[in-house]
């Protein structure tokens, strides 16, 4: 009887490998090496890219600056107006539902606290009272965010001579900065309670409302 051919493929039950076999698994590691070397040189190269491209534009802010063609404000700088005054006709809002921080510009002692019980009494809640070193040009500025201009608006209508600016807050409340100019509220009597626009100019003495200390 002819003996069986043996099975070079296998030995004591276990699987050999061939040197083929050998040479295609290195060659899939070899290229896997290679792959992940690539990738890390790609990440590497995005990664300086992005520092040098922000070390760029820092020494570009740098020479702006040195070269005068680029300010930073500086405490007691005044406050900057909107680009474009918001646009549109305002309600006048019952003052309830007016939050207002009221802040001393003018360097007068008691000046915000005497115009905050003032507010109260009308109605509006006050949040905050304080100082806030500013120089202005107008008796008051009245400051808030998009959300606030209703606020603003009812508030200018009682603050004779305050313009508005905008800044970066996401809640409806304003602020009120009373200048050194500041003399009075307007007379509660006599306050515009019908619709318009948010004052963002300094009025004319003929369109200035009749104010009382109360």
């Amino acid at each position: 009887m002819a003996r069986k051919p043996q099975d070079l493929t296998r030995y004591h039950g276990h699987h050999v490998v061939s040197g083929s076999q050998l040479r295609t698994q290195f060659e899939e590691d070899a290229d896997a090496r290679q792959r992940s070397r690539q990738w890390r040189k790609a990440r590497h190269a995005v990664a300086i890219g992005l520092l040098a491209a922000l070390l760029f534009a820092g020494v570009g802010a740098a020479l702006e600056v040195l070269s005068g063609r680029l300010t930073i404000p500086e405490p007691g700088s005044k406050p900057t107006h909107p680009t474009t005054c918001p646009s549109g006709t305002y309600d006048y809002l019952p003052p309830e539902k007016v939050t207002v921080n009221v802040l001393n510009g003018a360097g007068k002692e008691g000046l915000a606290a005497e115009v905050a019980d003032q507010l109260k009494a009308r109605k509006f809640i006050v949040r905050a009272v304080g100082n806030e070193r500013t120089a202005m040009e107008s008796p008051a500025v009245v400051r808030g965010g998009f959300g606030g201009e209703a606020a603003a608006f009812t508030l200018q209508r009682n603050v004779p001579g305050s313009v508005y600016i905008r800044d970066g807050r996401s809640d409806a409340s304003v602020d009120l900065i009373l200048g050194s100019s500041f003399k009075v509220l307007t007379d509660p009597a006599v306050v515009d309670q019908t619709p318009g626009p948010i004052a963002c100019t300094l009025p004319t003495a003929s369109s200035t409302a009749p104010t009382s200390r109360e």
